[in-house]
């Protein structure tokens, strides 16, 4: 029976780096929610909310879960990558996959972050970063790793531990 993990954290936290070498470890699928919401143009900002709307989080979801529905059952792993800044989101990906689970929320101060946005190929700068800080400062959910002084691997590693 396969499982998934979700890796939520802040705007440049390195996220992405350590769910695709998590996903080359454990020899899983990796899933970029920042992606999904691009390609399916559900990453505009509600104005209301001053970010991306719950909704638009779940409507991605419901794109993706046939597919990986698929995948866990055939005994497959994946690994999903995005800020996860909406407790509805984590819900609704628990509640659709009745699969053995685990969330890592990864921490890091906010200079941090803006620090490693700006050393991207597609910066999304100070702004952006400060405000995704915020969102998913807002609450803890899962596992909570702080990366900060920690090498990738260090971070991985503690991952690891965790997984049974």
């Amino acid at each position: 029976m396969g499982y998934y993990i979700i890796i939520r954290g802040p705007l440049g936290l390195g996220k992405s780096t350590i769910s695709k070498a998590l996903a080359k470890i454990l020899k899983g699928a990796y899933i970029s929610v920042d992606k999904v919401l691009e390609k399916n143009k559900l990453d505009k900002r509600d104005e209301k909310l001053g970010c991306i709307s719950p909704q638009n989080f779940i409507k991605a979801d419901k794109i993706i879960l046939p597919e990986v529905e698929e995948r866990l059952a055939k005994g497959k792993i994946i690994i999903f990558d995005g800020c996860f800044y909406h407790k509805e989101q984590i819900k609704h990906l628990i509640d659709n996959l009745p699969y053995k689970h685990y969330v890592f929320t990864l921490k890091a101060p906010l200079e941090v972050c803006i620090k490693r946005d700006s050393k991207r190929k597609r910066v999304y700068g100070e702004g952006a970063a400060m405000a995704v800080h915020g969102l998913v400062s807002r609450f803890d959910y899962g596992t909570i790793i702080d990366t900060n002084n920690k090498t990738e691997k260090e971070v991985i590693d503690e991952i690891l531990t965790h997984i049974k």
